[in-house]
């Protein structure tokens, strides 16, 4: 199986590329990046300045599979136009292109909250891009939706990291929805998810993601 995995540079994306690579049953593994990765074997590591320039060599890659963990911060994006651009249409267009070219399997990282009636902008964003990749067509769809996601980011937030470290001190009283989602864990879900393929559209919640 051939594996396409969006978002490989990021926190939940690296640890996928990683079980990903390690995973006998993934014959190849296609991670577009805007910056090179270290060489691996079975790893396939297209770079481009601009992401949205490698779509249509989609079509050489000709993935079995797509794992997506995209994801950015407006803060970050810039501007809500650019936080869409990547949260939204980025990973769309790839879901179209590899389902065009024959990937039945999808795993998606959404978010708790998701909706198109959310009056919260992230929350709306994620929400559509679920109602958009259902709408193209996957065998098998599965969607994640973690409540805090926990792991090195490489980079430091000071709101993510207080309310993590008040979520594992309270771990032992919370009810396992609350409890903080390992990335190793997604990860593990994300690549189970495309190499079962089971048919219909899953949906995944914290409870599920939790160690």
């Amino acid at each position: 199986m051939k594996v396409l995995i969006l978002g490989a540079t990021g926190l939940v994306g690296r640890k996928a590329l990683t079980q990903a690579l390690a995973r006998s049953e993934i014959s190849q593994v296609i991670a577009p990046t805007r910056k090179p990765l270290p060489e691996q074997d079975k790893l396939v590591n297209p770079v481009a300045p601009k992401l949205e320039q490698l779509l249509p060599e989609v079509r050489s890659w000709r993935p079995d599979a797509v794992i997506c963990a995209t994801g950015t911060t407006i803060k970050k994006a810039g501007s809500k136009e650019a936080f869409h651009s990547v949260d939204h249409d980025l990973p769309f267009a790839y879901a179209q292109r590899a389902h065009q070219e024959g990937a039945q399997n999808f795993a998606l990282v959404s978010a708790i909250g998701a909706s198109v009636d959310s009056p919260f902008f992230y929350a709306r964003v994620k929400g559509e891009l679920e109602r958009d990749i259902r709408g193209i067509g996957f065998r098998s769809l599965s969607i994640l939706r973690p409540i805090i996601i926990d792991g090195d980011r490489g980079e430091f937030r000071f709101a993510e990291s207080a309310v993590l470290k008040l979520s594992h001190i309270l771990a032992p009283i919370l009810p396992k929805r609350l409890h903080v989602n390992p990335a190793s864990k997604i990860a593990k879900v994300l690549v189970d998810a495309v190499l079962t393929g089971e048919p219909g559209c899953h949906y995944k919640y914290s409870d599920s993601l939790a160690d």
